[in-house]
């Protein structure tokens, strides 16, 4: 299981809100090269998300489950890639979901993603989470993480 913090891409998402990646569609090709399959898809354990998804709705946390953008550039110099990852749905970006998940299926292992929203980024803007507000919410995602991870 990967926990970290992402980038927000979408409306309705707060700073310090959970997400769990469904998929991390790939900016890069090492995950593609990897599992050596051009146009894979790296995807989570249907059975690791279904449960974070279920768990975190018996919790009082935000949470937002959906697909998100694995970059090895987190803040995009392109001013028009967050707007083409907003408009086919992608919820946030960051750096390491993809090649986890590539990992994982050529190892037969699960693997899930659950992050903690650092950082709403729009187009050609960005706002960064406190201090305070990051550990609140770093302590919800890891509250939902450990409980998927011991169910």
């Amino acid at each position: 299981m990967r926990v970290g913090t992402c980038g927000a891409l979408q409306n309705g998402m707060r700073l310090g809100d959970t997400v769990i990646a469904l998929s991390a569609t790939c900016d890069d090709s090492a995950p593609l090269r990897y599992a050596d399959v051009p146009g894979w898809a790296p995807t989570a354990s249907f059975a690791l998300a279904a449960m974070a998804a279920r768990l975190a709705a018996e919790g009082d946390a935000t949470v937002h489950v959906g697909p998100i953008v694995t970059s090895g550039v987190f803040y995009d110099p392109d001013p028009t890639m967050v707007g083409r990852w907003k408009r086919v749905g992608i919820l946030g970006i960051e750096m390491e979901a993809a090649m986890l998940y590539s990992v994982a299926a050529v190892k037969g292992a699960e693997a899930l993603a659950v992050m903690t929203v650092s950082d709403l980024v729009g187009e050609g803007t960005s706002e960064r989470i406190s201090d305070d507000d990051l550990k609140r919410g770093v302590d919800a995602m890891m509250h939902l993480a450990c409980r998927v991870a011991v169910s």
